[in-house]
Formats: structure tokens, sequence, C-alpha cells
């Protein structure tokens, strides 16, 4: 029979990039949330648990965490209102776990901001490996050029975007979309170049390009319906395109 975790005693040696990082770990399987908690913390990262939505907001209202791995399955409050009320209180990076692996579960996870996910069983070294990628990309960019276009800009350094001089509320994963259109404007990408070129992901869901792809666009574009700037390539994916007045203009098929 396949054990859905592997023991937790042969993690990742500590002092990681993630070192000093805080993560909130909130499960309500005291078996999952310990072989987790384990994993982090060998790997350097101060660690913090909750078994429910009520104490996982109590516990980040404490203690503010880096990162929180947020089961989505949690008794009385779901991982998705916990995820909500964190994200009214700041920003935080989310990695969401779910015990089943309907689409519609993940797809769900995403839209409501979880910068990534997980589906049980799962390996702990990979869950490990997910949260050092996210917080790489939560960290600003030392030197890098900010970038504008078609009335959006992208500052890396301060990792803060604007929509016509209007702060944008982006998730890590938006931003480095978007940070990555904008380096890349009049270019078509298939969903397999922007898993790999944006996330660093050779393997993964590509309906999660998708969902990312729709939340930015309801974020940046007049009308998220009618995208002039995220356009579908059809055949291809995406591409990012500073409209032309006489485009502006012409009506466009709905988006996909």
């Amino acid at each position: 029979m396949q054990q859905p975790y592997e023991s937790a005693g042969t993690g990742p040696a500590p002092g990681g990039p993630g070192q000093s990082a805080r993560v909130l770990v909130v499960d309500d399987d005291p078996t999952v949330a310990e072989v987790v908690s384990g994993y982090l913390d060998r790997a350097g990262y101060v660690v913090d648990r909750a078994a429910d939505g009520p104490a996982a907001l109590a516990r980040a209202a404490a203690h503010w965490p880096d990162l929180v791995v947020l089961d989505l399955m949690l008794p009385g409050m779901d991982g998705l209102e916990v995820c909500r009320r964190m994200r009214g209180h700041g920003p935080v990076p989310v990695i969401m776990l779910t015990a089943r692996g309907d689409e519609d579960d993940r797809i769900l996870g995403l839209e409501v901001g979880a910068d990534d996910y997980v589906t049980k069983p799962f390996s702990p070294r990979e869950l490990v490996l997910r949260v050092e990628s996210v917080l790489r990309r939560s960290r600003p960019a030392a030197g890098a050029r900010p970038l504008r276009l078609a009335g959006l800009a992208v500052d890396p350094d301060a990792r803060r975007a604007t929509r016509n001089g209007e702060d944008l509320a982006l998730t890590i994963r938006e931003f480095d979309l978007l940070a990555f259109f904008l380096r890349n404007p009049g270019r078509a990408y298939s969903r397999e170049d922007l898993m790999r070129e944006v996330w660093g992901w050779d393997f993964g869901d590509l309906s999660t390009v998708t969902v990312h792809v729709r939340r930015l666009r309801g974020k940046v574009e007049e009308d998220p319906g009618r995208p002039r700037l995220i356009q579908t390539v059809w055949g291809v994916g995406y591409r990012f395109e500073e409209p032309t007045p006489r485009e502006a203009a012409t009506p466009h098929e709905e988006a996909v």
C-alpha cells in the first residue's frame, strides 16, 4: 500500500535559502501537520501550526507569517475563507493543500489568490521546494529596472505594480506574470512557455496558467471579457500588446 507521506527523518538539511522565514502550517490532520512542520523545520524555517481557521487567523495576527501552507478542507471555516481573511489584512503567499485531485478545487484555490497548490498525497520534499520557490519569488529583485507600458508600471525592487498610477493588488504569481509580459511585449507564448519561463516549472497543471491570466486580466484590462493587452493567440497561448487607437475601437472576441 502506498504511503501518502514520507518519513520525516530524511528531510533537507538546515540552512536553506528561506532560513529565517516564518511559515504557518494550517491542517486539521495532526499527522500531516507534524510531518510537514518537521520537514520545514529541518529546512531552516520558523514554523507555526494551527488546526483550524480561527486558530490560523489568531496565530497570523500574533506573528505574521512569510508564507502559509493552508489546507483547503478545514472544519468550520474552510481554507478559502481563511485565505480571503488573511489577504484582507495584508499580502501573504499561500500554498493550498487539497485532499482531492479535482480540477475545480485547484482552480477555486487559485481564484481566491493562492500562489500554488499541492494535492494530497504529496511528497514533503516537494512541498519544501514549492515553499522555497514561492518565497524566492516574493522577495524584491535587487537592481531590476522598472517596467512601463500601456499605463502599467512594475517596480521589481519594490514588488509594486500600478495601473494609471493606482496600486494593483497582485499575488506573487500575478506580479511575476505581469512583469514577464511587460519585458516581452509582442511575442506569443504558450502556456508551457509561461509555466517554465515565469515560474520555473518544467511540469504541472496548465490550467494554473489559464487561471492566473484570467485573474491578471481582471486587474489590468478595461474590459476583462474583451482584453486589449493580454491577448489570446488561438492555438498558441497569449501575447501582451499595447493596443493602437484603431485596435481599441475594434470589437474582440470574448477571451478564454
